[in-house]
This record gives C-alpha cells, structure tokens and sequence, in this order.
C-alpha cells in the first residue's frame, strides 16, 4: 500500500493498492460532511492519482459506515458562503467535483450510509455508483433555500431524467438504495458486508483491462452526452487514433491468440 501523503489534514485519506487510487472521507462525526479543507485535500489527492500510472481506477468512499458524504459542511456557511459573493468564491476553492467529474480515470462511489446534497452531487459525478440497501440520498436544497448548482443538476438529471430530478429536488424528501436503483442514479445495490469486496474485486477487473481503451470509451461517452454545440470529436478521433496505433493494441491481438493475460506498456 502507498499513501498519499502532503494533505494538510487528517479528515481526508489516500492511498493506492492493487492498481486502485482510494480517497476515503474521514469526517465520521460529522457523517463525513464536506468542509472546505476537506474538498481541497481531496483535489490534491485525485490529481496525485492521476499523474501515478500505477493508479488505473479510483474509488471513492466515507469512512465510519454511517455515510459516504452528507454534503457540504454547513458549519462554514457563516464564514464561507454567507452572501452570493462569498458563495461564488467558495464554489471555485471546493473544486473536488469538477476534479472527479473529469478525472482520466475510472471512478467509483461506494456508498454506505447518508449521500445527500452535494455528496449525492459527487457520487453523480462518479462514473459508477455501488451502494448498500440502507444508503440514504437526499438534495435537502428545498429546505436550506439554496439553489442547487446548475452543473450538479445536469448530473443528476444525465442519470436520472428531469421528472425524476423534479421529484428529488422539489420535495427534498430521503429514499434508500433499491429506489436509487430504480431510477438509474446507482449501478449496483450491494449488501454492507460484501460491498468493499465487491468493489474491490470490480476495481481490479477495471485495472486488468486496456487503460487506453477505457480512456477512449469515456472520453466519447462524456463528449456524446454534451450539447451537440459543444461536443469536441476531434477529442474523441484522437483518442481513437492513439489506440489503434498502441502497442497495447498489438499486444492485445497477440495475447489474445495466444490465450495469455496480456500485459499492457501504456498506463
């Protein structure tokens, strides 16, 4: 195991294992609620992670059990974000969201617990989303007057569609795990005894294929669901040109006809 280290805090912890990048929130007493220290730390961890080639995918997970993140820390609302000026500011230092949302890399929420406001706004920007039967989700904004972000909402719709958005918003009210799925906004109802393995062994399956080819489907993925506007397709022919003129790709034929593991160059 290699941790991440130069933090600044102890609230937020990283560390890489078996090719996958973990960013543990450690807020416990606080259900892992957001501070300002907390999204910044986080942002230095997941940028540490996507410059390492031994990290090929992440996870993202709220330590204690009792919630992946139960959004921001509002604690700091007084000092932070008391007025539309200090809410502007605030929004560019807590960068943890638009880090993942365009992280290179494959990325996971685990979910256990309470994952409300701008937590459930993290696990939509997540590529994936595992979570307990018990997990409960939220956006309390109807009850805090707070407008929620525009591009928080555009993931939450992106998964979920706009009747469904309405609902979560509007009435603000709790749901748990088998309605999340229901919906589209999870990928996988796992129980709490089985869901770090689960997820674990789903990391490692990610970590064993082309990371070129997995670059290349999020990449498309990502530019197909932009406005058409504001699609980048030479982005998506590029990336497209680098695996077809990789090594791994010749590597991928051999290994295949072969009938071995193949070993990829291209981290």
């Amino acid at each position: 195991m290699k941790k991440v280290e130069g933090l600044g805090t102890d609230k937020v912890l990283a560390h890489v294992e078996d090719g996958i990048g973990w960013l543990q929130f450690n807020n416990a007493e606080k259900h892992n609620a957001m501070s300002l220290e907390m999204s910044e730390a986080s942002v230095t961890a997941l940028e540490a992670f996507a410059a390492d080639d031994e990290v090929r995918v992440v996870v993202l997970q709220g330590l204690g059990g009792k919630a992946f993140v139960s959004g921001a820390d509002i604690s700091e609302f007084d000092k932070t974000r008391a007025n539309a000026a200090q809410d502007k500011q605030y929004t560019q230092r807590a960068g943890i969201h638009t880090t993942v949302k365009n992280l290179p890399k494959p990325t996971i929420a685990m979910i256990q617990g309470y994952c409300m406001g701008g937590g459930l706004a993290l696990a939509a920007g997540c590529d994936l989303r595992f979570c307990t039967p018990d997990s409960t989700f939220a956006i309390p904004a109807a009850r805090l007057s707070i407008a929620y972000r525009q591009d928080f909402l555009r993931w939450v719709m992106d998964l979920v569609g706009p009747s469904c958005a309405k609902d979560i918003l509007y009435s603000a009210r709790r749901f748990k795990g088998a309605e999340a799925l229901s919906m589209g906004l999870v990928n996988r109802v796992i129980e709490a005894d089985q869901i770090q393995a689960e997820t674990i062994a789903y990391g490692k399956t990610l970590a064993d294929n082309a990371p070129l080819s997995i670059l290349a489907s999020k990449t498309v993925i990502d530019e197909l669901r932009k406005d058409p506007a504001d699609r980048d397709l030479e982005k998506c022919q590029r990336v497209a040109t680098a695996c077809a003129d990789s090594e791994d790709f010749k590597e991928g034929r051999k290994a295949f006809m072969e009938k071995r593991k193949p070993v990829w160059r291209v981290k």
